[in-house]
């Protein structure tokens, strides 16, 4: 039987620079073709540490100590380091989280979204040059030409992002990993954002591991999604049915803290301390910074 795009098997890890802290706990996800799950959770959650093990960029402070990351029927983590190299950016990429500081300051759109065409697919400089147009109008810039001849600090954030979008999806990778891409952007903009990513992914048939700390955008853009706690996954399942039926008591907080956009006057609801209590005694895990929000 063919395994899924992507299969986390219980992976585990730990950091060195905190005594050895378990940071993973027996984590696993399964991600179709064309799906995107998002992962979800607070601040030191685990979202992160799967989005770096997946892109191979995991910081010499942490170890896996267990598990396997099967990636289209191979394992990532025991992959020799040249094989790596030529899956990132040609089968898996990048949106990254924060576009004022993504793109190189000192070089001009054109290069940075034409140096993997060149490298990567051996176009010449004026393939690449058509296939950057191809790109930046697909993700709705105006003045594409105007636009490759700039430098970062001359377009805004949502332009930014938007070119960040056009080069991940620009070698046609099977897997983009987008790690919390509207963090940085107003509410308007950031709605933008997120139909864009969703219609690029239909377009091009993309899987997408969508890494946020906000259900409302899970809502928006996942087909499924991972809820996780102090490394550990807590609950799992289509969007529809997390987010409508969820069954564990800290999913139900979650859903309970967030904004009523039907009634803009109540107040948040902190997730209660006793949540926290019971998520402990289930995985022995340290509290992780009290409430939220979602």
């Amino acid at each position: 039987m063919t395994r899924p795009l992507v299969s986390i098997e219980a992976l585990s890890a730990v950091s060195s620079r905190d005594g050895n802290a378990p940071i993973l706990r027996d984590v696993s996800i399964t991600l179709e073709r064309g799906e995107v799950r998002g992962l979800v959770g607070e601040s030191g959650a685990g979202k992160s540490t799967i989005a770096k093990a997946l892109l191979s960029i995991l910081p010499q402070t942490v170890k896996v100590t267990g598990g396997w990351i099967y990636f289209d029927d191979r394992d990532l983590l025991t992959m020799p380091a040249p094989q790596l190299r030529d899956i990132m950016g040609n089968e898996i990429s990048l949106i990254p989280q924060d576009p004022q500081t993504a793109l190189n300051p000192g070089r001009r759109i054109e290069a940075q979204l034409t140096d993997g065409l060149r490298l990567k697919r051996g176009l010449s400089k004026a393939e690449a040059h058509q296939r950057a147009l191809t790109l930046l109008d697909e993700v709705q810039i105006r003045d594409p030409q105007r636009v490759l001849k700039a430098y970062p600090h001359e377009l805004s954030g949502g332009m930014r992002q938007r070119i960040l979008i056009a080069a991940a999806f620009a070698l046609e990778p099977k897997l983009v990993v987008a790690d919390e891409p509207t963090t940085a952007l107003d509410v308007t903009v950031q709605k933008q954002i997120l139909r864009l990513i969703r219609r690029m992914q239909e377009a091009h048939g993309t899987a997408v591991i969508f890494v946020t700390h906000d259900l409302g955008v899970v809502a928006q853009i996942c087909d499924s999604v991972t809820l996780l706690y102090s490394g550990k996954v807590i609950e799992a399942g289509t969007t529809a049915d997390v987010l409508q039926k969820p069954t564990h008591i800290y999913t139900k907080a979650l859903i309970a803290a967030g904004p009523r956009y039907d009634r803009p006057d109540a107040g948040l609801k902190p997730v209660p301390e006793t949540v926290f209590d019971q998520l402990r005694q289930e995985i022995g895990a340290a509290p992780q910074g009290g409430p939220t929000h979602g």
